[in-house]
């Protein structure tokens, strides 16, 4: 089998990770993830805990591989309890950190969204110059400045990762005192996908 996958991956493991242990650890939590989120992410599942993951990571509020890694460390906590040893559980819990990672980074992808919130006097402005640059507009809220009870606007307007830099650039020349806070977006849903 491992001759297979040497032949596949054109990687010859041995010599790779040899018997360090922090090494196979590393590479077997990186093809793991990549294997599990490829599967994940296509609609799939390799085993319980992947389905497990889909299921209630939505339900709890966490990424399908923070649901894999809570689940996994506590089994290796267990693991170590039970065979009075810690250094195989510990390096299996460095694994699938580095796999939990990998896996949230294939399932969600590189672009992963952000919704910014900029508070504003010029939202109108703002607003006008976002849609142009991004060919999609925000939704403007009327607010109150809790300390100075002035009125404001807050633009609600979702980005994408490297979006970040252009939309603070466009924001601020427009209006240096603007506040904008940036959060992470786990799903996006328009009446088109329901």
């Amino acid at each position: 089998m491992l001759n297979r996958l040497k032949l596949v991956l054109l990687i010859d493991f041995e010599a790779l990770a040899g018997s360090d242990l922090l090494l196979c650890a590393i590479f077997g939590g990186v093809i793991s993830g990549i294997g599990s989120g490829l599967t994940i992410r296509y609609g799939g599942a390799i085993d319980g805990i992947d389905v497990l993951s889909v299921i209630f990571s939505k339900k709890i509020g966490v990424s399908i591989g923070t649901f894999v890694m809570i689940f996994n460390t506590i089994l290796y906590i267990i693991c170590g309890i039970t065979i009075k040893s810690w250094i195989l559980p510990l390096y299996s819990i460095v694994t699938y950190y580095i796999g939990s990672r990998t896996v949230d980074f294939v399932v969600e992808g590189i672009d992963k969204s952000k919704c910014a919130m900029i508070v504003t006097t010029k939202a109108g402005k703002i607003s006008d110059a976002l849609a142009e640059n991004f060919d999609s507009s925000g939704t403007i809220v009327n607010a109150i400045g809790g300390y100075s009870k002035e009125s404001k606007e807050i633009i609600y307007f979702i980005v994408n990762h490297f979006q970040i830099n252009k939309l603070k650039k466009i924001v601020h020349n427009i209006d240096p005192a603007a506040f904008i806070s940036l959060q992470e977006v786990s799903d996006i849903i328009r009446k088109k996908d329901m």
